[in-house]
């Protein structure tokens, strides 16, 4: 399968970065490319324990990844680092969460502040100072769903946080597969 289309978003995000771009044309690059193309699927490899990261591109200014979330398959409560991140809805519908950020050494449970239903094509965008929030599909949907996830920079841990206690783990992250070959353990 041809990846031009999605070879061509690289480039042209890698270029929007260049020149400084930042949130609306960013938005409406990724919700254009989600409404229009389905050359993602070469990259969307799954597992049926959890959901996966699939890496795209990694530049100094961005990582741009495909994400697989099947039935049931939800991230943990988390920050961004610092960095601004847009989900692109791909496949399916994904809701997102969001929480205040905690405060405190021992904030205690942690409340969402709000939910949201993305279809294919929207695109979300959250960073540190709006909250933290965890992403999943839609109970009531049934289903799974695919998300292209493009972050201002790459990072390679971020804080988890516990529902139940606000206490934060930190957590290394990795990639299912990069370019669509799947990541020996």
């Amino acid at each position: 399968m041809s990846t031009q289309a999605l070879d061509s978003l690289v480039e042209t995000v890698s270029a929007a970065f260049r020149e400084g771009a930042r949130g609306g044309r960013l938005t409406e690059l990724l919700g254009e490319y989600a409404r229009a193309h389905d050359d993602w699927r070469a990259f969307a490899l799954t597992s049926p324990e959890h959901y996966t990261r699939n890496l795209v591109a990694r530049q100094d200014a961005f990582e741009l990844m495909i994400l697989c979330w099947g039935p049931g398959q939800e991230s943990p409560i988390h920050n961004h680092e610092g960095q601004d991140c847009w989900m692109a809805v791909l496949d399916g519908s994904l809701e997102e969460v969001r929480y205040p950020m905690p405060a405190g050494d021992a904030p205690g449970p942690l409340s969402p502040a709000g939910a949201q239903t993305f279809a294919r094509g929207q695109v979300a965008f959250i960073r540190d100072e709006m909250g933290l929030h965890l992403v999943r599909p839609p109970a009531s949907s049934g289903g799974g769903g695919v998300s292209m996830h493009l972050y201002s920079a790459p990072f390679a841990a971020c804080n988890c946080y516990c529902p139940d206690t606000g206490r934060i783990t930190r957590t290394q992250l990795a990639y299912h597969s990069i370019r669509g070959k799947l990541r020996v353990s």
